[in-house]
């Protein structure tokens, strides 16, 4: 009995050192997520007042300065541009490092290539954050031996830097939880991740405030013909992210091998030719930056389709680009706009459909199969737009997406639920690099 009663000791003790020091890897993560926020917006929404030639040339500007920063801040010869692939990567191995070059190289690379333009998202150098942050505070504190106790902070600082930069933080929650495994989650660590994520939305909202990303006014009427829309909407996300997807891993594969020079500029010619395409169909250069903007864009129903779906391909392909192109950004977002563009076609084309309720859909089944989380992107749904009326259609359109997805992702570094790897690893996180050691 006494022996039994000092485990539970022990126990309770052990649970609420994880939860004091998950509280601190939100706070550490919200604050530092902030800051870089702050940093590329307010460089991005200068850059694109500057005249259209400047716009169309400043991409190429970011994966120039990106490569500069990767090879030469990394040390060791050079990083990768990897960030959200990291947090993957140390979950399954407990022995990968989390070195200071390379973070302050990957921070860097970030706000070149997302501050000038970049056609990706915050959320991964975001995710990439809270991962180092949680590694770092495990160290440094000397707390928490074990390898589950390591894995325990990385998902808590992965939860807080989503949950900061979407101010969305059961997304956060889930999404860290849900991303290491193919139609699983990680076990036993449902706690900490509460507590980062909610530490990290907090202290972030903190400084720019709580309102909701996408915010939707009124009721979400839908009927039944809505609810069978949605599962046809979602095998259409499945096939655009499953050659999303691919796309993705051959950029990723020519980036790691393609010389530094020729690969900038390429892509960054290519990059210049989408914002001048994107500016022509639709007036503004939509290709230019996470794509908040195409979405407020596509949202408004006197659009044309025909606009909409070039805008679909070229924001797509810019991406891929940017990828191709050593760009340090995250793939979450890309993946919401693809799939709100998605939508948006789909209610466009149907007149007799919601074409806002279409493109919210759009949202939680492109982004539920590109990165095999659906629970995860419907959440997202909800949070960001205040609306828990689209949780029923995004479920339906998310498990649709689903169901057709395989093992296709954005990244090969989830696992099987039987703890197998879905496929080969993308080139990197690190090949070549001195993460390796």
């Amino acid at each position: 009995m006494e022996g039994r009663r000092e485990e539970l000791g022990d126990l309770a003790r052990r649970t609420w050192e994880v939860v004091a020091l998950a509280a601190v890897v939100g706070v550490v993560t919200g604050a530092a997520v902030a800051l870089l926020d702050t940093v590329v917006l307010g460089i991005e929404r200068r850059v694109v007042e500057l005249p259209l030639w400047v716009v169309a040339g400043a991409p190429a500007l970011g994966l120039a300065l990106t490569a500069v920063v990767l090879r030469w801040v990394g040390g060791g010869g050079g990083v990768s541009p990897s960030t959200a692939d990291e947090y993957l990567v140390g979950f399954h191995d407990e022995a990968h490092p989390y070195p200071a070059r390379p973070f302050v190289a990957r921070t860097l690379g970030a706000v070149a290539t997302l501050g000038l333009g970049g056609p990706m998202g915050l959320e991964g150098p975001s995710i990439y954050t809270g991962t180092v942050v949680g590694a770092w505070v495990r160290r440094f504190t000397g707390r928490l031996p074990s390898p589950r106790d390591r894995r325990v902070l990385l998902v808590a600082g992965a939860a807080a830097g989503v949950a900061a930069i979407f101010k969305a933080p059961a997304t956060g929650a889930i999404f860290a939880l849900e991303v290491p495994y193919q139609d699983d989650f990680a076990r036993r660590m449902l706690l900490p991740s509460l507590v980062g994520a909610a530490t990290g939305y907090l202290t972030f909202a903190a400084f720019h405030g709580t309102e909701s990303l996408f915010p939707v006014s009124g009721p979400v009427p839908f009927a039944y013909r809505d609810l069978l829309a949605a599962i046809g909407l979602g095998l259409l996300a499945a096939f655009g992210a499953r050659l999303f997807a691919w796309s993705l891993r051959r950029a990723k594969a020519l980036a790691a091998v393609a010389p530094a020079w020729s690969r900038v500029l390429v892509a960054g010619g290519l990059l210049a030719v989408f914002v001048l395409v994107s500016n022509w169909a639709t007036g503004s250069p939509l290709s230019f930056g996470p794509g908040y903007s195409a979405i407020e864009w596509a949202l408004d129903p006197s659009r044309a389709l025909w606009a909409v779906a070039i805008l679909l391909v070229v924001r797509c392909a810019a991406t891929t680009t940017v990828v191709g192109g050593g760009g340090v950004g995250g793939l979450f977002v890309p993946l919401v706009v693809g799939g709100a563009l998605t939508g948006r076609l789909v209610g466009g084309a149907l007149h007799e459909l919601d074409t806002g309720l279409f493109t919210v859909i759009g949202v939680a089944a492109f982004l539920g199969a590109g990165y095999r989380v659906p629970l995860a992107a419907v959440m997202f749904v909800a949070e960001t737009t205040g609306q828990p009326g689209f949780v029923v259609p995004g479920l339906l359109a998310a498990v649709a997406a689903e169901l057709v997805m395989g093992t296709s992702s954005v990244t090969s570094y989830q696992l099987r639920p039987d703890r197998t790897p879905v496929g080969p690893p993308d080139p990197g996180p690190d090949a070549g690099s001195a993460d390796e050691a």
